[in-house]
Order: structure tokens, then sequence, then C-alpha cells
């Protein structure tokens, strides 16, 4: 098992959408956190049977002002 760092942001209409980090173009979205966790699996899972995992590490987050 690997730990992945998940981006959750929350939509205008509500809905829930998250991104993982260290997999470029993997994300999903849902009504509620819950089930957003549960679509992450599932979307991590499809990702690592589809593609071959590029070994990215998280480092952090910043801010730009442009």
């Amino acid at each position: 098992m690997r730990e992945y760092t998940l981006l959750v942001e929350q939509g205008i209409d509500g809905y829930f959408v998250g991104e993982v980090a260290e997999l470029p173009g993997c994300h999903t979205q849902a009504k509620t956190q819950n089930e957003l966790m549960e679509r992450m699996k599932e979307a991590i899972s499809i990702y690592l049977e589809a593609e071959k995992p590029i070994d990215l590490k998280f480092v952090g987050m910043q801010t730009l002002e442009v």
C-alpha cells in the first residue's frame, strides 16, 4: 500500500473535486466528502492499472500572485 496526497476543493455547485498530487490526471468528483474518498480510491486503482505510475513525491503547495 502507498499513501497519496489529495487536493480537495468544493465548487460553487457544492460538488467536491479531488485530484491526486502524485498521479497527474487522476481526479474525480462527488456530492459528499465520504463519497469523494470512495471515488478517489477507485480512480487511483483504475489509474494504476492503466498507466505506468510516475514516481513523484508531493513536496507542498505554494501561492503565486500574478
